[in-house]
């Protein structure tokens, strides 16, 4: 509700914005409007408060964007994505390569046999994070 209200506001100064400067921007070439020192600052002012409003509203619109739309996991192969959460995470770093992602937890396993397949997901990611720093 309040991401809505803040789109409509948003839209709604925006559009009052883009009006009022197009008004004095037309008076000011059909030489209605002297220009000096106030129409100036006036115009630059509406310049600045429209750019803004138009960032800011397009900010909002794209953040609303990606919080409703869920995050899909590229899979370069057609396996079928693992239930673990964990196992889930890791091929999200990696890009979506299953194949990848199993490798690595397989080099765990060879490494540090006897643990419970979370813990060789948590020991990868650990890894990945510790590389990428």
């Amino acid at each position: 509700m309040g991401t809505q209200v803040i789109i409509i506001v948003g839209t709604f100064i925006l559009l009052l914005t883009g009006l009022l400067l197009g008004y004095v921007l037309s008076q000011l070439v059909l030489g209605y409007l002297t220009f000096n020192l106030l129409t100036f600052f006036g115009t630059i002012s509406l310049i600045l408060i429209f750019g803004t409003l138009y960032y800011v509203l397009f900010w909002q619109l794209k953040r609303e964007q990606t919080q409703v739309l869920p995050a899909k996991i590229p899979t370069q192969t057609n396996e079928p994505i693992p239930a673990n959460p964990l196992k889930n995470k890791l091929i999200t770093k990696l890009s979506g390569d299953v194949e990848a992602a199993e490798r690595l937890i397989d080099q765990a396993k060879q490494n540090y046999p006897g643990m419970p397949e979370n813990w060789y997901c948590e020991r990868v990611l650990d890894d990945l994070d510790r590389d990428t720093r």
